[in-house]
C-alpha cells in the first residue's frame, strides 16, 4: 500500500512559492490517486481462494485486476489512505486559499506595482499615431496568481477524485452510491473533531 505524505508546514511562505505547491500537490496525486489501480490490486490476497486446477486448463475471460476487492480491505485502504490524503490535499488548498484572499503587506513586487501604475497614469495617449500606446497590463499581486492556481489545482482536485472514486466504486464490494465529497465528508464526521 502506499505510504502516505506527511502534511507540509502551512505557511503563506508554502502557498506563495507555487512551485513547492504545486509539487506537493503532484506526488500527493501520484502516489494515491495516479495509482489507485495499483493500489487497489495490493489489497487482493491471490491465495485466499485457493488453487483451482481447471483455472489452468482453459484461458481466463475476467482478468485478475478486475477482481473485486472484499468490503474490509477497501474500508481500511478508504479510512487509512484514500481519504486522509484527500483531506491533507484539501487543507492545504483551504489554508492557501485563506492566504489568496488575505492582504499581503509582504509583497516584494508591491512598490513596483506602484511605480508602474504611475507611470502609466502620467503617459500620454495618442491612438492616432501609436495604437498600441493606450495598452497597459499591470502586474499582477501574487495573491492574485496565488487565487488563480488554487482554481485550477480544485478544478484538477475534482476530476481526479471523481476518476479515483469511479475505480474505488468498481472495485470495492458494497461502496455506496456516493460523489467522492460525499464520502470524504462521511469520514470525516465519523472521525469527528480530531483536529
Amino acid at each position: 500500500m502506499s505510504r502516505l505524505l506527511d502534511e507540509p508546514r502551512l505557511t503563506p511562505q508554502f502557498c506563495f512559492n507555487q512551485t513547492v505547491l504545486r509539487d506537493f500537490l503532484r506526488v500527493s496525486r501520484s502516489t494515491i490517486d495516479d495509482s489507485i489501480a495499483q493500489n487497489l490490486n495490493a489489497l487482493l490476497t491471490p491465495a485466499s481462494e485457493g488453487f483451482d486446477p481447471s483455472s489452468t486448463s482453459s484461458r481466463q475471460i475476467r482478468p485478475q485486476s478486475k477482481r473485486p476487492i472484499d468490503s474490509e480491505s477497501c474500508r481500511t485502504f478508504k479510512d487509512r489512505v484514500l481519504f486522509p490524503s484527500w483531506q491533507t490535499r484539501s487543507d492545504v488548498l483551504t489554508y492557501c486559499a485563506s492566504v489568496a484572499t488575505s492582504p499581503d503587506p509582504e509583497d516584494p513586487d508591491s512598490i513596483l506595482r506602484q511605480v508602474e501604475s504611475a507611470h502609466a497614469r502620467e503617459r500620454v495617449v495618442n491612438e492616432r499615431l501609436d495604437p498600441y500606446s493606450a495598452r497597459y497590463f499591470p502586474r499582477e499581486a501574487r495573491t492574485e496568481m496565488l487565487a488563480s492556481l488554487l482554481r485550477n489545482e480544485r478544478s484538477v482536485e475534482n476530476i481526479i477524485r471523481a476518476r479515483t472514486w469511479a475505480l474505488v466504486g468498481e472495485r470495492c464490494i458494497e461502496t455506496a452510491p456516493q460523489t467522492a465529497d460525499e464520502a470524504l465528508d462521511e469520514w470525516r464526521s465519523r472521525r469527528g473533531p480530531e483536529r
